[in-house]
């Protein structure tokens, strides 16, 4: 039965994220029952893609990614796919009208292909609205339910929020991007030269994003203002320990938060909530 189908991908998607994320897993959980399915779809198409341009170093990723975007693609023709992971992706997309995001979102993972630094400050935005802003609007639309004027009113922060999260990886992977991966996002930052003072105005830039981010996060529909507003903190807390860690730490360990911290943060964010401090 293809409803029986339907609800496996569904679960799919799900184990995907927890296996990937327990900081977004633990987000999405937050969210109201009816949009956590939906996130959990987004999430695992992303990361599908992120992987191939990622982990897949042994294989020709730009054959398994043209084939991933044919698939995508005519998956939102027929209306499923035998790609679990696509077949609830195309009802989401439809649902929701994100075929403009995701465009731009499949031309961000292409350029990863194809270019080893981003030392132009256009490249380096472009890339940045494909890979991460629009994978935010894409959720913003299911957090408003597909209300238009919300959406338009929200956009600004959601854009700003997928942004924070993406600098943040950008620092938190330096290392694994440039040694493994070959890769160099920040603009007229070389690894080798990383000081104090160019960590600093990439802390200060971020810290700019959640700012204006945790505006929008105030004005968010209930549903899902806690679960938003769960992985901003994650983040946050993940940004001030890369902020007290030197260039030379940063050069060579992958900074992460403990699971115990991100308990404490959870249920400290959940007593604000309670109390309408959010």
């Amino acid at each position: 039965m293809k409803a029986l189908f339907d609800t496996t991908s569904l679960k799919i998607t799900r184990l995907i994220t927890r296996q990937y994320s327990t900081s977004f897993s633990v987000g999405i959980y937050m969210l109201g029952r009816d949009m956590q399915p939906k996130i959990y779809t987004i999430y695992g198409f992303v990361r599908l893609a992120d992987e191939i341009l990622d982990s897949f170093m042994a294989y020709d990723r730009e054959q398994l990614l043209n084939r991933f975007v044919a698939d995508y693609r005519q998956s939102l023709k027929d209306k499923i796919s035998v790609n679990p992971v696509l077949n609830a992706f195309q009802k989401v997309a439809h649902d929701y009208e994100l075929y403009d995001l995701v465009e731009d979102f499949l031309k961000s993972m292409a350029m990863d292909l194809k270019r080893a630094n981003y030392e132009n400050i256009k490249d380096y935005n472009t890339y940045i609205h494909g890979s991460a802003d629009v994978v935010g609007l894409m959720c913003l639309k299911v957090f408003v339910r597909g209300n238009h004027s919300q959406y338009n009113t929200l956009k600004p922060y959601a854009i700003k929020l997928g942004s924070a999260f993406q600098k943040v990886n950008f620092l938190r992977d330096f290392t694994v991007d440039y040694k493994i991966l070959g890769r160099s996002y920040f603009p007229n930052i070389q690894f080798d030269n990383f000081t104090e003072a160019a960590k600093s105005e990439i802390i200060t830039d971020i810290e700019n994003d959640f700012e204006e981010a945790l505006i929008g996060i105030k004005k968010l529909p209930l549903g899902s203002r806690l679960g938003v507003f769960i992985a901003y903190k994650y983040y946050l807390n993940l940004l001030k320990k890369l902020k007290r860690k030197s260039p030379k730490y940063i050069q060579k360990h992958r900074v992460s938060v403990p699971s115990l911290v991100k308990l404490y943060i959870l249920f400290k964010a959940y007593l604000r909530y309670k109390v309408n401090w959010i």
